[in-house]
């Protein structure tokens, strides 16, 4: 039977961490290396990963904000994070190909939703590109359109999911 652990993202994962969101991000949208490692180390609750038989296939990480939609430069830096802000926003969720549509997501997702409640936040924001508003929706998440965010060149709609 295979053995699935979802658990807090530590330093020995780093490698690891930035592979994955090489593979599952385009470059121009991928998170650099110190971009996760400061996610790592000021937000590492906000931040879990998914194993299956030991093998770390996929994250989920945010942060805490108090803007009620996602601005590009929350991608870059966590300087405007606060763990006393009343939204999470989700940086990505990463999934490696060979592991989409067994539920890996979803698994991490529900996580990161019952990690929101559990801190007391007022909602979970996200970016998503278009052909993704349908998956989140499923969670509970609304789409409210195009988003400012031009992260990566890409467009992006802003899904919100109050808590």
């Amino acid at each position: 039977m295979d053995k699935v652990l979802i658990r807090n993202a530590n330093y020995e994962d780093l490698d690891r961490l930035v592979e994955i969101e090489g593979i599952c991000f385009p470059a121009a949208e991928a998170a650099k290396r110190d971009s996760i490692e400061e996610r790592l180390r000021v937000y590492n609750k906000g931040f879990f990963v998914i194993e299956k038989d030991c093998e770390l296939v996929g994250f989920i990480n945010g942060g805490a904000f108090a803007e009620d939609t996602i601005k590009d430069e929350f991608f870059e830096s966590m300087d405007l994070h606060d763990d006393m802000n009343p939204n999470l926003m989700i940086f990505g969720l990463d999934v490696l190909p060979a592991y989409q549509g067994r539920d890996f997501g979803k698994m991490l997702m529900e996580s990161f939703i019952e990690f929101g409640k559990q801190e007391n936040k007022s909602a979970i924001l996200l970016t998503c590109k278009e052909h993704l508003i349908h998956y989140y929706s499923r969670f509970g998440y609304v789409n409210l359109g195009v988003a400012e965010s031009t992260h990566g060149g890409a467009k992006w709609y802003d899904m919100r999911m109050k808590l």
